[in-house]
């Protein structure tokens, strides 16, 4: 049930005889701030007043007197300037907590305008270990993927890995000039992982090196613009003629003069640390000395995989499995799934038609060698073939697009991508019309950064990004701590031993970073701090499995005492409607938040924003935390108010496991 929703209409068929347009003014109806004023609120009548030229309480009272909410609603009450108030009447409350006790989707009603959505998200390069900064695709793609399913909606989900191109010509290069073959053959992922770094190292080392030189004449020629700019803004505040306007524009010229030396100077301080990491160990020094082309090298390495060169093909095709068994280890890890993964090697017999496609529109222009598409609105042209005749990204997405179209044909393609590439998205976008997909919505899901505890972006001493399963890792151990210490194990009854202790653990830790991850708005950056994920109160996962594990203990506890065997199946089975009563506001309360479920869902796929469920659930708990603190279940003997607090400690648990579940967290039975 989606009260909101079912509110939203019967507003709607009320303000059709006000306005021509009445569904913006139906749509502002929010969850009330103060409970004391009811549970709904809409302001429509501010801006219907505007609208209409008249008083907005005239609007409401004409419009309360138009609406029917009976059974839902209590009479309205207008306030203040025009908001009306609406309280839910006990009676309706009651009735859909009961519909509720027999629906297996927790009261989630199936979609009546099911889509096709395809959601391409994770999409890590598979030549290196998953890390840090694939969290967030990852996981807030998997969470959409399930509320959309849960919804009803037709899913399907592809992983589009980078499974080609450059990072293969960087191992293929490295195992040509470093590698042992039967080494790599005995323990071939972390083998070809450290040929990776090896050659990697190797490139960055002379890209800094060459890129010293021209750092250093862009700091002298920054150092001199700010030295300048300071003085200028120096003179403009000195001068009593000077108005405030002007100083303060000198001001900001000489503070973003001053940034831009700042911003070069560490350019150059990385592009040292490279060279320093390399000239200070001898044996890189001299393997360094000896690939000092190993940039172009590894270019041409990549050039003759793709023009199908025998050995380097070969080499690919070796190596690939052992590269997609590594990344498969951490997403069993993380319990996610594809339909599909069609990396980009899938599509690269493609490319040459997307380039014919584009040529035959006359949508391609020759610019230095380079085959381009100028686009109207940018600065800057998407590049599809390189004067060697490489292809780029921009390539492989039209021809994914293509296939997805022919193959899939969806309603819409999310791309749950980090939001540094919106202008790349732009673009790729705005080619679709012209290739004559006009029928598809393509959508930039993108996201911040994760940072560490210094708010810059998470990474090891050495500059690289933090490998994904050492985090998993470090969360796992941090969640055991916490949830298995020795004195919350000494209250077990029965004993949990170690087996169910790791289990746990592994469960917890798991959800303490995916939960960190989605509970903030995707679009903003958020520190990871593995001690907070993990703790048992506060926004965190472990607070909602804990709030969980109580609702577990309660129905147990109250079965033992009952003498039950199965709580829940009894519950549903020997209670009618006339059973369940609230006797205590915080019984209401909690039934109000239950019944909110749909809602949340909803919210947060229209805003494609997993946080939003994260909320719902959050508030839900510390509901339910109110309630369990006001409203004894245990030892009760009153069968009405037994019966009506089980069904709330039984629902709170299903919508709390089911709301976990889609999100991708497990919850523990016990804790």
């Amino acid at each position: 049930m989606n009260l909101s929703a079912l509110l939203r209409a019967r507003f709607q068929t009320a303000l059709a005889t006000l306005t021509d347009d009445p569904a913006p003014y139906a749509a502002m109806i929010r969850v009330a701030a103060d409970p004391r004023f009811g549970d709904y609120q809409s302001n429509a009548c501010m801006s219907l007043g505007k609208q209409l030229g008249k008083p907005p309480r005239e609007i409401a009272a004409l419009l309360v007197s138009r609406l029917a909410l009976d059974p839902v609603c209590e009479t309205p009450e207008i306030a203040g300037p025009g908001f009306i108030n609406l309280r839910i009447r006990d009676e309706f409350l009651t009735s859909s907590l009961f519909a509720m006790l027999h629906h297996e989707r927790a009261g989630v009603e199936l979609t009546d305008h099911r889509e096709k959505i395809l959601i391409d998200y994770s999409s890590p390069n598979v030549a290196k270990p998953m890390h840090v900064g694939h969290i967030r695709s990852t996981v807030i793609g998997a969470a959409l993927a399930e509320m959309f399913r849960f919804l009803g909606h037709d899913v399907i989900t592809d992983n589009h890995l980078g499974d080609w191109g450059t990072q293969f010509g960087i191992i293929i290069y490295g195992y040509k000039h470093f590698g042992d073959a039967d080494v790599v053959a005995a323990n071939p992922v972390p083998e070809l992982a450290k040929l990776y770094r090896l050659t990697n190292q190797l490139i960055e080392y002379q890209k800094a090196k060459k890129s010293l030189i021209a750092l250093q004449a862009k700091l002298t020629d920054a150092q001199a613009h700010a030295a300048h700019e300071t003085a200028a803004s120096n003179a403009v505040a000195s001068d009593t003629n000077t108005n405030a306007k002007e100083a303060k524009k000198a001001l900001k010229a000489a503070q973003a003069a001053a940034r831009r030396v700042d911003a070069i100077a560490a350019e150059i301080n990385a592009a040292q640390t490279k060279v320093k990491a390399v000239d200070e160990d001898p044996r890189l020094a001299a393997i360094a000395a000896e690939h000092a082309d190993v940039p172009a090298a590894v270019l041409r390495e990549t050039a003759k995989m793709h023009e199908g060169d025998a050995e380097n093909r070969a080499l690919w095709e070796q190596f690939l499995p052992h590269c997609k068994d590594e990344i498969n280890r951490v997403y069993d890890r993380l319990g996610v799934t594809f339909d599909h993964t069609l990396g980009e090697s899938f599509y690269h017999d493609r490319l040459p038609g997307v380039v014919a496609t584009l040529d035959k529109l006359g949508l391609t222009k020759q610019s230095d060698g380079a085959v381009c598409v100028f686009l109207d609105g940018f600065d800057s042209p998407m590049i599809i073939q390189k004067r060697d005749g490489a292809y780029l990204y921009a390539t492989t997405d039209l021809a994914t697009l293509q296939y997805r179209q022919e193959v899939f044909a969806p309603n819409r393609i999310l791309y749950v991508v980090d939001s540094r590439q919106s202008e790349h998205f732009e673009k790729f976008f705005a080619m679709a019309e012209p290739l004559g997909m006009t029928d598809i919505e393509l959508i930039h899901v993108q996201f911040g950064t994760v940072l560490g505890a210094d708010g810059r972006p998470m990474k090891t001493r050495s500059g690289s990004l933090i490998g994904l399963e050492s985090l998993l890792n470090d969360a796992v151990a941090r969640a055991k701590d916490v949830a298995c210490n020795p004195d919350r194990l000494a209250t077990m009854n029965p004993p949990m031993l170690e087996e169910e202790q790791n289990r746990i653990a592994e469960t917890v830790g798991i959800g303490a970073i995916k939960y960190a991850d989605l509970s903030h708005h995707r679009a903003t950056d958020y520190r990871f701090d593995v001690d907070k994920m993990v703790a048992l109160e506060g926004n965190t996962a472990t607070y909602m499995q804990y709030s969980y594990a109580r609702t577990q203990s309660i129905l147990r506890r109250v079965a033992d005492e009952q003498k039950i065997d199965d709580i829940q199946a009894w519950l549903v089975e020997n209670t009618t409607a006339d059973q369940l009563q609230f006797s205590e506001p915080a019984e209401r309360a909690l039934a109000i938040a239950l019944l909110r479920f749909e809602e949340a869902i909803e919210g947060a796929v229209s805003a494609y924003a997993p946080n939003q469920l994260c909320d719902y659930l959050y508030e839900t708990a510390k509901t339910y935390s109110t309630f369990n603190d006001a409203c004894r279940v245990l030892g009760n003997s009153d069968p009405i108010v037994l019966r009506t607090r089980l069904a709330l400690v039984m629902l709170t648990g299903r919508v709390i496991k089911q709301g976990l579940r889609l999100l991708g967290i497990g919850v523990c039975e016990r804790m």
